[in-house]
């Protein structure tokens, strides 16, 4: 399945609480999440490669996975 960041999201992986987050991690989450996502969902618990933790919301659309924002712990 095709992954959509948005540039929200992109912008976020820029501030200092999701440093160390790159966008193959949010791929890697996103291609993970079982199922069809018919509303924006927080999904909890993903781990990038350098070991942060993060969440994300996501959504299905016609073009494939949309991910609408990160949020690093």
């Amino acid at each position: 399945m095709k992954v959509i960041i948005t540039d929200h999201a992109r912008k976020r992986l820029k501030d200092m609480r999701q440093e160390k987050i790159t966008v193959a991690d949010i791929v890697c989450a996103a291609n993970g999440l079982p199922g069809r996502i018919p509303t924006a969902t927080r999904f909890r618990g993903f781990f990038a490669k350098s070991g942060r933790v993060f969440d994300l919301v996501a959504k299905d659309i016609p073009g494939g996975r949309l991910v609408i924002t990160i949020i690093g712990k």
